[in-house]
């Protein structure tokens, strides 16, 4: 059975770092584009980061680029965002999830009618 467990969520203050992890389980990961996406209270999921499957391009909105970045492990069937220089406007519940191999240049690298498996996020706040 397919699973993603996120980690590494918490209470931050601002200009402070976290590290998200995004385990994957029951599916090898080396063929899927994945994901980091968040979603705060009242707002839109916004997708935050996307690595190719073979990890070799990475994209991200305008509101983290230059402070966020990505990285997998494909031998740990793992993916990692991290997270520097953080705001408060960063609070939200990070999710991550894998999909097909183009999803990155799909809008909010989610491919509309393909199936992605997500994971159940993990609490980031950044609050002084």
């Amino acid at each position: 059975q397919a699973e993603l467990v996120e980690s590494g969520g918490g209470l931050v203050q601002p200009g402070g770092s976290l590290r998200l992890s995004c385990a994957a389980s029951g599916f090898t990961s080396d063929y899927y584009a994945i994901g980091w996406f968040r979603q705060a209270p009242g707002k839109e999921r916004e997708g935050v980061s996307c690595s190719s499957s073979d990890g070799a391009s990475a994209v991200f909105p305008n509101s983290v680029k230059g402070r966020f970045t990505i990285s997998r492990d494909n031998a740990k069937n793992t993916v990692y965002l991290q997270m520097n220089s953080l705001k408060p406007e960063d609070t939200a519940v990070y999710y991550c999830a894998a999909g097909p191999a183009g999803s990155c240049y799909c809008p909010g690298y989610v491919c509309y009618g393909y199936e992605y498996y997500w994971g159940r996020g993990t609490q980031v706040t950044v609050s002084s």
